[in-house]
């Protein structure tokens, strides 16, 4: 059994950035990570990458090849990827026994709510590798000072949930330059908590662009609230805090927590229930280095 996550979201909303503060994160507390690149198009990677989709198959050859966009490109590299996923499981199994992943996938939205190429991948990873994923789905925080983009954030994440099937995080991501957009109209926690959303129909409606829609945005919201699945956690990747918090939910929503546990149920319920602030520096060793480095 091996876990990780499934690194998603939108172009620009950090993704790869993600992928290399987690994984220097991950190595501080002492994990062995393994940062897998899913990305045809990312061709200048900040982080170590010790299996790359480029040595299967690349964007732009595609491109070129078959005269596709990017869009295009990118549905039929994810394609080529799910019929050959035996390369892929190749590079993995030498980690899996003592490894963590991370998935570094493309920004196409699309392949996450509306193709089955990309579930289909990350299906067979699950079943055939037994591997603990968490799709971790990343929303640029910008997003909350425009009323109408917010509602659209809650719309793809709302969908990526459903059509994924995985434990599922949504986070704000640059939520440390979110003051460099604009005026908050609520506060923080609004956002995150995505409780009421009656509230941004006054705000919608001051737009000339979304007041023609104001029914469809009503019963869009509606949608959101009736499933009652979104909310968000914040990120800033540069603070070891922020990052902490959300490794711990991570793991408590993969079950990584419970790996190293020998015990009856009544403690693995105190666990699952309790807040989460349990002990991640158990050892001298990463107690110090952490220490150190803070």
């Amino acid at each position: 059994m091996a876990f990780g996550q499934a690194v998603i979201g939108p172009p620009g909303s950090g993704k790869t950035t993600y992928c290399n503060g987690m994984s220097q994160f991950l190595k501080l507390i002492g994990r062995k990570v393994v940062v897998v690149n899913l990305d045809p198009a990312n061709d200048s990677l900040p982080y170590e990458c010790a299996v790359n989709i480029e040595d299967l198959i690349k964007l732009s050859d595609v491109m070129v090849e078959h005269s596709l966009g990017p869009n295009g490109g990118l549905v039929y590299c994810m394609d080529y990827l799910e019929k050959n996923m035996d390369w892929l499981e190749s590079k993995l199994k030498p980690f899996l026994d003592d490894h963590y992943f991370l998935f570094d996938f493309p920004g196409q939205v699309e392949l996450f709510f509306l193709h089955s190429n990309t579930k289909n991948i990350i299906t067979k990873l699950v079943k055939k590798l037994d591997l603990r994923l968490t799709a971790v789905h990343l929303i640029d925080a910008h997003l909350c000072c425009d009323p109408g983009k917010y509602v659209s954030g809650l719309i793809l994440s709302l969908t990526t949930m459903l059509h994924l099937e995985l434990p599922h995080i949504n986070v704000l991501s640059k939520i440390d330059l979110i003051e460099n957009y604009g005026k908050l109209v609520y506060n923080l926690e609004f956002y995150t908590d995505v409780e009421d959303l009656s509230y941004l129909q006054y705000h919608l409606d001051q737009d000339p662009r979304s007041s023609k829609y104001r029914k469809l945005t009503k019963e869009l919201c509606d949608i959101i609230e009736d499933f009652g699945l979104v909310n968000f956690s914040t990120l800033d990747i540069q603070d070891k805090e922020s990052v902490g918090n959300l490794v711990k939910q991570i793991d408590k929503s993969n079950g990584y927590i419970f790996d190293s546990i020998q015990g009856s149920v009544v403690e693995f319920s105190k666990i699952a229930a309790a807040p989460l602030d349990w002990d991640y520096y158990r050892t001298a060793a990463v107690q110090e280095k952490y220490m150190k480095d803070e």
